[in-house]
């Protein structure tokens, strides 16, 4: 049965306000809704079988959009941590400080208030559930921002997606399954524990972004099937990837299905905000429409994403939205829905879309909707044109494929999003690459730095290009060291705890970390070589890093001040050919 949550309406005012809509109308109205997002990682605006793919059947996803409004033109960043920051603060990423997806240019400036913390201000249990990757360390951590429960994982690049380690509200503990299926069952039991209040649900799967993992009941089906709605360049196609990809989309659409199912059980159906989104472009060329571009590109195949949004009673089943709108859109719109207050004091870039979702005749003004891509590139989109990267202007109505520049045709119209573009540029891109954020440290009892987080010093070398999810090796000589940019919120006595793997033939290195005056060291005296993980669960090659089962040890105890300074790892003496692999460190207040 739904619950019956009242506005903080008197129940008087509530009847008045109501007499007026139709019984559905007023039913919905009665309660403060909750709010269930799901997103995506690296699928495509293609990748779903409401757009027009063959390839794939994704019904419980098309049937947010049956029952509610589909967005023919949303749009996102081209890479991950970019769309997650525009999302909770409705805000240009750059604003916020995320400039990238790793090397620290992922985190959200502390001064930033998320849309999380605009529901829970209002009395909302929060809770998110699956890949964060707008900063680990708290106060970045999604326990910080807003959310009451937070378990997944951190960063980008997830080296595996079978019962893997997660976070879960600051601890590390082991998962349970593929990785979608288990984010669903945690996002399935918080909804059941807090049905007879509002919640606010955010669950951003880790998929179909690589490792190309998936479960074999869904693979199977794309193992050797043929593939026939292909990239408009096919022969830049993956066919084995488009494959593993689409099989991963079948599994998110199986898991949407779970979760409305649950809340249909439960009788919050009719009560409860369902969007779906994803946070980029297709991570290959594969299907997409005949755009331009893929994740990683400021074109149109690169941002535009699918949006949905369902609202039993409010939102008419089949709405379609052509006027354009974006991931900044959707703090404002979901504030403007649910009737609370937005605890930014920062202006946002984006605007309520509510007008457009309940049929509101009112003219709809054009505007210009932005995207970034390094430290110069800006991408303008307006209802009718795109201008690139590149400065060339697009008809992207009657060219959505941007095969002809028709700036020498509309030279006032290309002027005009030159200098917008130009604005943003030294507005919003100015402090692009000046990050002098340090980590932090003793906000909590366990700070956790991982390997991702720090900087080398000599032949010491990554395991992956990429630094989220890597590990050090190559650590062969004593020059070398690993550094750590850390600010000590709160003084004390800190015991260090190290994880490593080092064949025997390699033991007796010797370890010391320093901080300031500080210092301490170990010997490593166990041997731990354990094999490279991740390939026996892969559908394709893959290009993140594999991973290792890493063997705790701790280093001491060290004094820390409060303080801003270098964490340095050293090897004073290597006996072997190596000192040691290194998957990060944990700083424990004793």
């Amino acid at each position: 049965m739904p619950s019956a949550r009242l506005r903080p309406l008197g129940l008087l005012l509530f009847v008045t306000l109501a007499s007026n809509l139709t019984g559905a109308c007023a039913s919905a109205t009665a309660t403060r809704p909750n709010v269930l997002i799901f997103l995506t990682d690296d699928q495509g605006w293609g990748d779903l079988s409401i757009h027009g793919n063959t390839n794939l059947a994704t019904p419980h996803i098309d049937s947010i959009a049956r029952d509610g409004a589909l967005f023919d033109r949303f749009y996102v960043s081209p890479v991950c941590s970019p769309t997650r920051a525009e999302f909770l603060t409705g805000r240009y990423h750059p604003r916020g400080g995320v400039y990238g997806t790793s090397a620290k240019a992922e985190r959200l400036n502390l001064d930033e208030k998320t849309v999380a913390q605009t529901f829970k201000a209002s009395g909302y249990a929060t809770a998110a559930f699956g890949k964060w990757h707008s900063g680990s360390q708290n106060p970045y951590h999604p326990n910080a921002r807003g959310f009451d429960e937070y378990y997944g994982v951190l960063s980008g690049h997830w080296p595996n997606y079978f019962d893997t380690l997660m976070d879960h509200n600051g601890q590390s503990v082991r998962g349970k399954g593929f990785i979608a299926d288990d984010l669903t069952d945690h996002a399935i039991a918080f909804i059941e524990q807090k049905r007879n209040q509002p919640f606010f649900v955010y669950l951003p799967f880790n998929t179909p972004h690589a490792p190309m993992q998936v479960p074999g009941r869904f693979y199977d089906k794309f193992a050797n099937a043929p593939i026939s709605m292909r990239n408009r360049d096919p022969e830049k196609e993956d066919v084995p990837f488009t494959r593993a990809a689409l099989a991963m989309v079948e599994n998110v659409d199986w898991n949407v299905g779970r979760v409305l199912e649950r809340l249909e059980k439960l009788g919050l159906a009719q009560e409860t905000m369902v969007l779906f989104f994803s946070d980029n472009g297709p991570n290959s060329w594969r299907w997409n429409g005949d755009m331009k571009g893929r994740k990683g590109s400021i074109d149109e195949g690169g941002i535009r994403s699918p949006f949905m949004i369902r609202w039993p009673g409010q939102i008419r089943p089949g709405t379609r939205v052509p006027q354009i709108a974006a991931a900044i859109d959707l703090l404002p719109t979901l504030a403007d829905l649910a009737g609370i207050p937005i605890t930014s004091d920062k202006p946002l870039d984006g605007k309520s879309v509510k007008p457009l979702l309940m049929g509101n005749k009112d003219p709809w003004p054009d505007r210009q909707l932005f995207a970034f891509r390094g430290k110069h590139q800006v991408s303008v989109r307006t209802q009718q044109y795109r201008l690139d990267g590149d400065g060339a202007l697009f008809d992207i109505v009657a060219d959505p494929g941007q095969r002809t520049d028709v700036s020498a045709q509309h030279p006032d119209i290309a002027t005009q999003l030159r200098a917008a573009a130009a604005q943003m540029d030294r507005d919003v891109l100015a402090k692009h690459g000046q990050d002098d954020r340090p980590l932090p440290v003793g906000h909590t009892a366990l700070t956790a730095l991982p390997a991702g987080d720090g900087t080398t010093d000599g032949t010491v070398a990554r395991s992956n290009k990429a630094p989220n999810s890597s590990y050090f090796m190559n650590w062969s000589r004593t020059t070398d060291s690993v550094t750590w940019d850390i600010e000590v919120a709160q003084a004390g006595n800190y015991e260090v705890m190290i994880e490593y793997a080092c064949p025997a033939a390699d033991l007796g290195a010797m370890l010391e970390l320093t901080f300031g005056s500080q210092r301490i060291s170990t010997k490593v005296t166990e041997a731990h070589d354990p094999p490279l993980l991740g390939a026996e669960h892969d559908r394709t090659p893959r290009t993140e890093s594999f991973y290792k089962d890493w063997k705790p040890m701790s280093l001491g105890t060290i004094r820390l001040e409060a303080s801003r300074g270098p964490l340095v790892l050293r090897a004073t003496e290597i006996p072997g050919k190596q000192a040691a692999e290194i998957a990060s460190i944990t700083l424990i207040r004793r």
